[in-house]
């Protein structure tokens, strides 16, 4: 078999390269090519020589040594190697594709305007709001990311800055300026920043699209030489009007300015809020914008009220069931443990409100050399919350409530939701969450609201007590207030224009990806967890016997170690209590202004201050937030 097949493949080879007529001359399309014809030889060269190989000899390669495996595998990737190189490689295909480039960006070509933004955000995944230059964290802050989200959609152009929105964080020629600085883990639904961006406003046809000087390259939203100016009156009239400068006029008749007098600030403006919310993470979320802020317009110095809500349950933590018909353990206190006193709460926070020296409901910082501690609070009040979570009909059982029925937490079994109310001038640094930390203390039992009085009367007080404040992620820098300087309502004086509101853009707040979509989809996130959290913990506590079939050696284990609740998901076990006021006191303010001016090199504070190092800009002694 193997013979004849032989014999028939020779002859075919033989054959490949003769025209069955010797005397035909057909043309070049009927013949075949050279090409093909040495090629069709060397397949069946290769198939004669594979026909003709006898068979290999199986090898077995478990008795071979290491270094003769090597060498045999090293002999057969070349004799591959070899083997493919007769074989032609297929070209790749030519693409007509152009390779896409990206466009340069010119600043100069663009339009800029003062505008506000209102924004909220979840606190708790960033590392507080403001970002600081050479402070590398492990988690983002807010302003980082808003940041980013400008850059990317080339609203702001700070030089140096990727267009992906990374590189070091730079405001500089921004005109920017923000309302609040909050801390690690607290969350804002009003926070307001201002500053200048790119319009859709066309420039005037003769305004030069070169620098204005050898210097300017125009990496900045200063007001474009001839541009028009959007402003609403000052909310300060008797400061603004000795700042004003005299601005050319504009000639409304001249044609050159009739398609920049013709654009409508709203209609005919970049839809920035979308922009900006297409571009940030879902817990950051551009609320609403200004077109025409005040003259004179700072997100901080002209905002005049900040509210803030600090929220807590009722009961506080979990309250341990107890035998109502025996005598409480707990001495230091009648409110069960758990339980807060609402109506003691609120009369301690009534003593908030007017004009006081806060030094002993902050933190100093000897950095900022704050020497000025007064704040004013208009309004402090203890509020509830519309929010119930029935699954959790457990709490109703008498083992679980107080021997009487505490003030305040009216006739519902479930666990309530309150919030401490703030709307104050301005704020010292962690200023709230101290005050909710002895608000907490009073709500316990622990200390008498009178002790409010007794910390703000700095005469007797002049240090703070080492006590703890209250933990962040409850706190929520609820809205800012920019008023005029005649209004004692204090009524916001900005005209925000909210997420929606523009004409022909209702899709941005309920489109399918419009700002409430958005938002829907964070809170059903997390209120499936707190259903499946809160059925678990129904199940758990129904399982079992009843609460009443426990012996009496259960309830005569009692914790000695008092608990007390700082906002926490658990109470913290403190051992002996010790009251506020007969805590260690900490260092005055004037002690730390002057450790703190010693160690930077200066003879004291005043020294300090005189020298300008305190603040590298106008300085204040308010810090505007609590961070």
């Amino acid at each position: 078999m193997r013979t004849s097949q032989l014999r028939n493949w020779r002859k075919s080879l033989k054959s490949l390269g003769e025209p069955r007529n010797k005397h035909f001359h057909a043309s070049a399309p009927q013949l075949l090519t050279h090409w093909e014809i040495e090629r069709r030889k060397r397949v069946a060269r290769l198939a004669l020589q594979n026909m003709a190989t006898p068979p290999v000899e199986k090898v077995n390669y478990k008795e071979w040594s290491h270094e003769n495996l090597i060498k045999r595998v090293t002999e057969l990737e070349h004799n591959l190697k070899l083997k493919n190189a007769h074989y032609p490689t297929a070209t790749p295909a030519k693409s007509y594709k152009k390779a896409r480039t990206e466009k340069a960006f010119d600043p100069s070509r663009y339009s800029t305007r003062l505008v506000a933004f209102k924004l909220a955000y979840l606190g708790k995944g960033y590392n507080g709001f403001e970002h600081h230059l050479n402070n590398k964290t492990r988690l983002p802050t807010v302003e980082e990311k808003i940041w980013e989200a400008l850059v990317k959609a080339r609203l702001i152009f700070p030089k140096g800055a990727a267009l992906d929105g990374s590189g070091e964080i730079n405001w500089d020629g921004c005109d920017y300026s923000k309302c609040g600085r909050t801390d690690k883990g607290v969350s804002a639904f009003g926070q307001v920043i201002g500053l200048r961006v790119r319009s859709n406003r066309p420039l005037p046809k003769h305004t030069a699209a070169a620098p204005r000087d050898g210097t300017d390259d125009f990496h900045h939203t200063q007001p474009r030489d001839g541009a028009p100016e959007l402003a609403s009156p000052a909310l300060r009239p008797s400061i603004e009007e000795s700042r004003s400068q005299v601005t050319p006029e504009l000639n409304v008749d001249d044609p050159e300015f009739e398609e920049p007098l013709n654009f409508d600030p709203i209609a005919d403006e970049l839809p920035y809020c979308h922009l900006l919310n297409r571009l940030l993470p879902p817990d950051i979320r551009i609320l609403a914008w200004c077109p025409a802020p005040p003259l004179g317009f700072s997100a901080r110095f002209s905002c005049k009220e900040r509210q803030y809500k600090y929220f807590f349950t009722q009961p506080a933590f979990l309250p341990a069931p107890e035998n109502p018909n025996l005598t409480r353990a707990n001495k230091y206190t009648d409110v069960k443990e758990g339980w807060l006193d609402i109506d003691a709460m609120r009369e301690a926070a009534s003593y908030f409100v007017g004009s006081h020296d806060f030094r002993n409901f902050c933190k100093i910082d000897g950095s900022k050399q704050i020497t000025n501690f007064e704040r004013t609070m208009f309004f402090a009040d203890i509020l509830e919350v519309d929010d119930t979570t029935p699954v959790l009909d457990f709490m109703g059982q008498k083992e679980f409530l107080p021997a009487t029925r505490v003030k305040g937490s009216g006739e519902q079994i479930s666990p309530k939701v309150y919030t401490f109310t703030l709307h104050g001038s301005a704020f010292l640094w962690h200023q709230v969450r101290c005050m909710v930390a002895i608000l907490f203390l009073v709500g316990q039992g622990l200390e008498k609201p009178t002790i409010i009085k007794e910390l703000l009367d700095v005469e007797k007080s002049p240090s703070r007590p080492a006590y703890e404040m209250a933990q962040d992620s409850p706190l929520v820098l609820w809205d800012c207030v920019f008023p005029h300087e005649d209004d004692a309502s204090r009524e916001d004086a900005i005209e925000w224009l909210h997420v929606g509101d523009e004409r022909g853009r209702g899709e941005t707040k309920w489109g399918t990806v419009g700002l409430v979509e958005d938002l829907w989809k964070v809170w059903r996130e997390r209120k499936i967890d707190e259903v499946l959290a809160s059925n678990l913990l129904g199940a758990v506590a129904r399982q079992g016997g009843p609460i009443e079939g426990l012996t009496s050696d259960h309830w005569a284990k009692v914790v000695k170690s008092q608990k007390v609740y700082d906002g926490n998901n658990k109470p913290k076990l403190t051992g002996e209590y010790t009251p506020v006021m007969k805590k260690p006191l900490m260092q005055t303010a004037q002690v730390i202004n002057e450790k703190y001016a010693v160690r930077k090199g200066f003879e004291d504070a005043a020294d300090l201050k005189k020298q300008g190092f305190r603040r590298m800009n106008k300085p204040s002694e308010e810090v505007d937030a609590d961070e």
